[in-house]
């Protein structure tokens, strides 16, 4: 199997792994597991924030689920539709779950540094979103596709902090609240210094490209 190739189906069944994950808590019991374990009973009986919770989660699901399928060439040149339709799921669901996530971020473990990691996290999944959505209405395919690249990073903090939180716990022997601390920001911002760097390269590509066919 080609590196290009292996990266790819990783890269899409981790989105799907994580993508599904949230299903765990519509079929178990999660009191005491997970998460929730960090949280005090008074949270855990809130009826605003377990709502919020289940927003966030489930629309951050199907954003994994819909989002990964958006970087298929293949997809966009063969099912255009379907590509736009899987796009404006993305984008309603993004948009809900950055807003619960962000209201979630307020009660999160750890404290302030938490809060502020994940509520950046937050609005800048929400700030990327409808700038990549604006900007494939006006037509500017190549911004919507920047935009996207950035977003998606966002989106895969789901990934990385379900890799990173288990490496500190088990590996490293960190607390659990150390680990979520450090990993409420290394979750996303590496990740979007990865899109950057991709975005970088994309328009290197299309620089060499345009100055070769000249």
């Amino acid at each position: 199997m080609k590196r290009k190739t292996f990266a790819w189906v990783l890269f899409a069944l981790l989105a799907i792994s994580v993508g599904v994950y949230p299903l765990m808590y519509y079929i178990f019991d999660m009191h005491g597991k997970g998460l929730w374990a960090s949280k005090t009973p008074e949270l855990l009986e809130s009826t605003a924030w377990h709502t919020a919770f289940y927003i966030h989660i489930t629309f951050g699901g199907i954003a994994m689920l819909t989002g990964w399928t958006q970087f298929s060439q293949k997809i966009r040149d063969r099912y255009l539709d379907t590509h736009r339709t899987l796009g404006k799921i993305y984008v309603g669901s993004v948009v809900l779950s950055s807003i619960a996530g962000f209201y979630i971020a307020l009660f999160a473990s750890g404290g302030i540094t938490c809060t502020l990691g994940f509520g950046s996290l937050a609005l800048a999944w929400l700030f990327t979103v409808l700038m990549a959505y604006t900007r494939i209405l006006k037509r500017d395919i190549k911004q919507h596709e920047n935009w996207m690249i950035r977003n998606y990073a966002l989106t895969f903090a789901a990934v990385t902090l379900r890799i990173y939180l288990p490496l500190a716990t088990q590996l490293m022997h960190w607390d659990f609240i150390t680990s979520y601390r450090v990993i409420s920001w290394l979750c996303w911002v590496p990740n979007l210094i990865v899109a950057e760097m991709i975005i970088n390269k994309r328009s290197r590509a299309l620089a060499y490209s345009v100055r070769a066919s000249e």
